[in-house]
C-alpha cells in the first residue's frame, strides 16, 4: 500500500463518492415527492397504522404484521440510536436532530412505498414468503440486471459493511461500562479481554440464532424489541422528566441550529439525513424484505405498518437519545477540519461511539449510565445483526435461483459472523465508515427504483387508493386483484385474488 495511503482513507474516500450532498437531497426529495403524490398518507392514515399493528396473523408460510414490524424495527432500532445519534450532534451540531426528524417524516412516506411493492411482488418458495427490491425491480421494471446489481449490494452491506457498526459499538459500550481490564496479544494485535469476550459472545449467541431460519428470528425480536424500545424509552423519559425545566432550551437549541447557513449547505442537513436515513432505512430498500414476509389481506396493509416504524424509530428513540444528550450537555461538536467548535467533555472521545449516551444517562442517573446504555445497545444491535442476516439470506435465495450454489447460505452466516467478530475489535471511524457505504449503495439503487416505478405504473400507488377504496366501502375482508388494477406480473396475488 503506497505510503500515506490507508484502509481508513480509502473508506473515506469511497464514502465522499457514495454520500455525496447529490444522496442527501435525493433521500429528502424523494420523501417529499411522495408525501405529496400519498397525500401525506403518514399523516392521514396515522390511526390506521396503529390499527393495523395488532390485526394481522401469521400464517405457515407468513409471519404477522406485529412480527414483520418487530423483524423490520430489529433492523432500524439499533445503534444508530444510540451511536448514530450521538455522532449527528457530535458532527453537525444539535440542528442536525431536527433533519433528522424531517427525513424521518417525509420518509414515512418512501417507507410506505417501498413496503407495499415489496408486498405486492413478493414470492412464496419453500414454505415461507420473500420479497424486497430485487423482487420488485425484476418484475414491476423488467430489468434482471439491476435486481442483481441490487441484490449483490445488499449482500455485501447487510452481511458484510453493515454488521461491523453494531459490534463495534457493543465492544467499544463493553469497555466504557465495565473498563479495559486485562489485555491479550491476538493475531489482530492487543485487545482488551472485556472488548474481545464481547465479541465472541455476540458471535456465538448469534450463530445459534441464525441458524435456526427466519421464524426464529421473528419470534426472537417480536419480543425482545418491544421490551428493550420501551425500556430505553421509559429511562429517557424519565431523565427529561427530572430536568423539564431545560426542555425549552434543548428544542430552542436544536430548532436555532438547524437552518443556520453551514446548516443548510452541510453540517446539520448532511449528517441529519445520513444518521437519520441509517437509523429508521426508509429508502434504503431493507424494509421491504420484512414487509413482503407477513401474512396480509391487502399489500397497503403492510406498506403502512412500516411507514409508522419509521416514526418509533426516529421521533421516539432516537429523540429519546437526543434529548437525552442535549439535556446533560454531553456531548463535543467537531468541525470539518477536526477542530473542536463546541466542547462540553473530553476532547478525546470520538463521536461516533456510544459515549455521549453514556455519559448522558451517567449524569443523570449516577452509576446506571453506562451499564445501562451497554445492555440496552446489546439488545439493540444484536437484533439488527439479526434483521441484517435475514436481509442477506433473502437476497442470496434470489440469486439461486439463477446461480446454483448450494453452499451460499452456509458461506454467508459464516462470513457475517467474521464480519461482527472483526468489526467489535476494529475503530469506530473505520465500521462506520464500512457501514455508511453500504446503507449508500443500497439507498442509490432503490431510490432510483422506486422513482421509476412511479413513472412505469405507479402500482404502491394504486394499492393505496384500492385500500383506502374498500376501507371507505366497510368491506369485513380485504381483497387484492392486481389484474384489475392494471398491475403486472404481481403473480402471488393474482393466484390469491379468489380465495
Amino acid at each position: 500500500m503506497p505510503r500515506g495511503l490507508s484502509v481508513q482513507s480509502i473508506v473515506d474516500t469511497i464514502n465522499n463518492i457514495v454520500w455525496s450532498p447529490a444522496l442527501v437531497y435525493l433521500c429528502l426529495g424523494a420523501g417529499l415527492i411522495f408525501s405529496i403524490l400519498t397525500r401525506f398518507v403518514q399523516l392521514r392514515l396515522f390511526g390506521e397504522m396503529v390499527r393495523l399493528l395488532f390485526h394481522g396473523k401469521s400464517s405457515d408460510a407468513g409471519i404477522s404484521s406485529f412480527q414483520a414490524l418487530a423483524v423490520s424495527l430489529s433492523g432500524r432500532v439499533g445503534t444508530g440510536n444510540i451511536a448514530g445519534v450521538a455522532a449527528a450532534i457530535g458532527f453537525g451540531g444539535p440542528g442536525a436532530i431536527f433533519w433528522m426528524w424531517v427525513v424521518a417524516f417525509l420518509g414515512s412516506a418512501t417507507a410506505y412505498v417501498e413496503s407495499a411493492l415489496g408486498q405486492i411482488y413478493k414470492e412464496e418458495e419453500e414454505g415461507q414468503y420473500r420479497g424486497g427490491p430485487a423482487f420488485y425491480i425484476e418484475k414491476a421494471m423488467g430489468q434482471k440486471w439491476y435486481a442483481w446489481i441490487f441484490a449483490v449490494a445488499t449482500i455485501i452491506a447487510t452481511g458484510l459493511l453493515l454488521p461491523g457498526v453494531q459490534s463495534n459499538a457493543i465492544g467499544n459500550a463493553a469497555e466504557l461500562a465495565f473498563g479495559n481490564g486485562e489485555t491479550m496479544n491476538t493475531w489482530f494485535g492487543e485487545l482488551s479481554v472485556i472488548k474481545f469476550s464481547a465479541a465472541l459472545i455476540v458471535v456465538s449467541v448469534l450463530g445459534f440464532i441464525i441458524f435456526g431460519g427466519v421464524k426464529r428470528i421473528a419470534h426472537f425480536t417480536q419480543v425482545v424489541v418491544p421490551f428493550m424500545a420501551l425500556g430505553y424509552i421509559v429511562t429517557a423519559v424519565a431523565i427529561v422528566a427530572l430536568n423539564l425545566d431545560q426542555l425549552p432550551r434543548v428544542i430552542t437549541l436544536i430548532l436555532g441550529e438547524a437552518f443556520t447557513w453551514e446548516a443548510v449547505t452541510g453540517g446539520a442537513v448532511f449528517w441529519g439525513v445520513k444518521r437519520g436515513i441509517f437509523s429508521n432505512e426508509a429508502g434504503q430498500g431493507t424494509g421491504p424484505h420484512a414487509a413482503a414476509a407477513s401474512e396480509v389481506e391487502h399489500p397497503a396493509q403492510q406498506g403502512l405498518v412500516q411507514a409508522f416504524s419509521v416514526y418509533i424509530d426516529t421521533l421516539f428513540v432516537c429523540t429519546a437519545t437526543a434529548f437525552m444528550i442535549l439535556i446533560t450537555n454531553s456531548y463535543n461538536v467537531v468541525g470539518v477540519d477536526g477542530q473542536l467548535l463546541v466542547a462540553n467533555v473530553a476532547a478525546s472521545i470520538d463521536p461516533n461511539t456510544p459515549t455521549f449516551t453514556q455519559l448522558a444517562v451517567e449524569n443523570a442517573l449516577p452509576g446506571v449510565g453506562k451499564p445501562f446504555v451497554a445492555i440496552a445497545l446489546f439488545f439493540f444491535a444484536f437484533t439488527t445483526l439479526l434483521a441484517y442476516y435475514y436481509i442477506a439470506e433473502t437476497n442470496v435465495a434470489y440469486l439461486k435461483r439463477f446461480f446454483h450454489f448450494k453452499p451460499a447460505l452456509t458461506l454467508l452466516k459464516l462470513a457475517l459472523m467474521a464480519s461482527v467478530f472483526y468489526g467489535a475489535i476494529r475503530t469506530a471511524s473505520l465500521a462506520w465508515g464500512l457501514g455508511e457505504i453500504g446503507v449508500g449503495l443500497m439507498a442509490w439503487l432503490n431510490i432510483v427504483a422506486i422513482l421509476i416505478l412511479f413513472f412505469m405504473g405507479r402500482p404502491a400507488m394504486k394499492a393505496l387508493a384500492d385500500y383506502e377504496a374498500q376501507r371507505k366501502a366497510g368491506v369485513a375482508k380485504y381483497k387484492f386483484d392486481p389484474t384489475a388494477l392494471g398491475i403486472r406480473n404481481a403473480a402471488f396475488w393474482e393466484e390469491r385474488k379468489g380465495d
